[in-house]
């Protein structure tokens, strides 16, 4: 094992060795360094912005205090309230901009701190409103009671949006998909590109016009209060990121089959790679420690015989996968497994259906 781990650093100091990758690397080091810089300057900005904007509500407040505008001494207090609420307004946007910043500088994880930004969002529009109440409705009883009673009435009126919303609040919770991973929903299969408050947007894979696991081109929405109804199967579980496929070949029952075995398993290995058998023996372990059945997990293809009804042996070769590249793999393994069994009519029986010339 140490013997592999010394071959795979190995490798990845050759690879860094050569100039084109250190160019790659620098110019991403560059580019985040410019984007940092450029995020940077735009909170600097929004902070410079909401300073003038509190400096000129703070000097209105005072000029509308000290009557210094022909205005009626009735309207002024309502006045005030309005410039006091843009002033919290630009406070709490401030603040919403920098805990932003922070989530993206420190959370490592994209859809964690996606979701942490839509949290601070949904914060950030609630104590603005919780400001715009107190500022105009000095009864805060009978604001709240009022209130109440309506959100009763429009509750039982928005039912599927709050349902929706809650089903927001669950994904965040629960967390059985996240921006990234691959699901399907029901009938639907895709990417997840987006979890918003109430619908949640994919970037669909297969579909009505695709028998392959490749993206249609074609953007679906559903309402998050679909969750608590539909069966979810997520293809990007982090424990184990891989999933089984199968490719199957017919050949006669006078085929040396131990032979076509060894040839198909050996192709298969050779196209997946020791470096992916020994990341899925990696998680094969973790799983070890699970309350999951870790003896089911087989690093390695493996090959299962049957009779099929068409009067030939099926010979189907099970082997895992990463989700996303999947139909490339298994397109890859087919031409170069038919291609190595052709070289071997004399041990291996294949369905031999000649090309007619043309009249």
């Amino acid at each position: 094992m140490e013997s592999q781990d010394k071959t795979e650093a190995q490798e990845i100091e050759d690879i860094l060795k050569d100039e084109k990758v250190q160019d790659a690397i620098k110019l991403s080091s560059e580019e985040k360094t410019e984007e940092t810089k450029e995020e940077e300057k735009q909170g600097m900005s929004a902070l410079a912005v909401t300073i003038i904007i509190s400096a000129v509500c703070i000097f209105l407040y005072f000029l509308l205090e000290w009557k210094y505008f022909p205005i009626q001494a009735s309207y002024i207090p309502a006045l005030q309230k309005i410039v006091l609420g843009f002033m919290f307004a630009s406070f709490v946007l401030v603040l919403n901009r920098l805990f932003k910043r922070i989530v993206s500088r420190r959370i490592a994880d994209g859809s964690v701190a996606y979701n942490l930004r839509n949290i601070i969002n949904l914060f950030s529009g609630i104590l603005i409103f919780i400001i715009t109440l107190s500022l105009f409705f000095t009864n805060w009883y009978a604001t709240m009671v009022s209130f109440g009673v309506v959100s009763l009435i429009v509750g039982l009126a928005l039912q599927n949006p709050l349902s929706s919303f809650f089903g927001w609040i669950y994904l965040l919770i629960r967390k059985p998909y996240e921006v990234g991973d691959r699901i399907r929903i029901g009938a639907v299969y895709g990417d997840v590109i987006n979890v918003g408050y109430l619908d949640t947007t994919l970037w669909e894979f297969r579909g009505d016009y695709l028998t392959g696991d490749h993206p249609s081109g074609r953007i679906i929405k559903f309402s998050n209060s679909r969750i608590f109804n539909e069966y979810i199967y997520n293809y990007s579980w982090p424990l184990f990121p891989f999933i089984w496929k199968e490719l199957s070949f017919f050949v006669s029952y006078d085929t040396d089959l131990q032979f076509a075995g060894d040839i198909i398993r050996r192709m298969a290995e050779d196209e997946i790679g020791e470096a992916m058998m020994r990341r899925v023996k990696r998680f094969k372990d973790i799983l070890a420690g699970t309350l999951i059945d870790e003896l089911e997990v087989k690093e390695r293809p493996t090959i299962i015989l049957k009779a099929h009804t068409n009067g030939w042996i099926e010979v189907t070769l099970r082997y895992l996968s990463r989700p996303k590249n999947s139909e490339f793999v298994k397109t890859k393994l087919f031409q170069k497994i038919i291609e190595e069994l052709l070289k071997h009519p004399d041990k291996i029986g294949l369905p031999n259906i000649k090309l007619q010339p043309k009249a």
